[in-house]
C-alpha cells in the first residue's frame, strides 16, 4: 500500500476510534460506544496483519481480529473501574489493630511500552485504624490497576495509594515481583529474571520494624 493511502486509513480508524470514545451516555449509548470501539480495534488489528504480511482472509485468522479486539478489552478493563465501586460496602468497623496481609495475589498486566505482558504476584499488608477491608477487595484493587497499561513501579504505588484513600489505614506496604516478557522473549531475552518494586505509605514507611515485620512475612 502507498503511503498517502496508508495515512489516510490510519486517519480514518483514528476518527472511528475518535467518535467512538465520545458517543452516546448512560447504558445503551455505553455499550453502543463499546461496539464501535471493539469494531475500530479489530479493523486495526485486520491491517496489521496485513502489514506482517499475512492474509487475514485465510481460515486461521479470518477471525483473530475480533478475538484480539475483545482480548484487548478485557486485559485492560481496569481503565472503566473504580476502586470505591469494586469496595463497595466492604468496609467494615473492627478494632483489629494488627497487622493485616495478604500475600501471593496473581496478577496480570500490560507492559505500557511494547503491550507484552508482565505477570506474577502481589502482596499488601496494612494497618486498620478502627477499619478493615473485606480481604476479596484487595485483589479486586490489584486487578482494577493491573488491568491497564502500566510499568511496574507505578502500578505498586496506585495500588498503596487506592488501599489508603478508601480506607485510611495507619499505613499500608505494597511489594510486587513480576516477570517482563518484553525482557523475557525480545530484547536482553533475560529468562530468569525478576522485578521487585514496593510502596510504603504511614507506618510502613516511618517505622522500621513494621517494614521490616511485613518485609520479612512476604518473603
Amino acid at each position: 500500500m502507498e503511503i498517502g493511502a496508508l495515512q489516510r486509513v490510519e486517519s480514518d480508524e483514528a476518527g472511528r476510534l475518535a467518535a467512538a470514545a465520545g458517543k452516546g451516555h448512560g447504558a445503551a449509548g455505553t455499550h453502543e460506544a463499546k461496539a464501535d470501539r471493539l469494531d475500530a480495534m479489530a479493523s486495526l488489528v485486520r491491517r496489521q496483519l496485513g502489514l506482517l504480511g499475512e492474509n487475514p482472509e485465510r481460515a486461521g485468522l479470518r477471525r483473530t481480529p475480533e478475538r484480539v479486539a475483545a482480548a484487548l478489552g478485557f486485559l485492560t478493563r481496569g481503565y472503566e473501574q473504580d476502586v470505591r465501586a469494586v469496595v463497595g460496602n466492604g468496609v467494615f468497623e473492627e478494632a483489629h489493630e494488627n497487622m493485616v496481609l495478604v500475600r501471593d495475589i496473581e496478577l496480570y498486566s500490560l507492559c505500557e511500552h511494547h503491550m507484552l505482558p508482565f505477570f506474577g504476584k502481589a502482596h499488601i499488608a496494612y494497618i486498620p485504624d478502627r477499619r478493615i477491608l473485606g480481604l476479596s477487595k484487595l485483589p479486586r484493587i490489584v486487578d482494577v490497576f493491573a488491568r491497564r497499561l502500566q510499568v511496574q513501579e507505578r502500578l505498586t504505588d496506585e495500588i498503596a495509594d487506592a488501599i489508603m484513600d478508601v480506607l485510611a489505614p495507619r499505613g499500608v506496604g505494597v511489594v510486587i515481583e513480576a516477570q517482563h516478557l518484553c525482557m523475557m522473549m525480545r530484547g536482553v531475552e533475560k529468562q530468569n529474571s525478576r522485578t521487585v518494586t514496593s510502596a510504603m505509605r504511614g507506618v510502613f514507611r516511618d517505622c522500621p520494624m513494621t517494614r521490616e515485620e511485613f518485609l520479612r512475612l512476604v518473603q
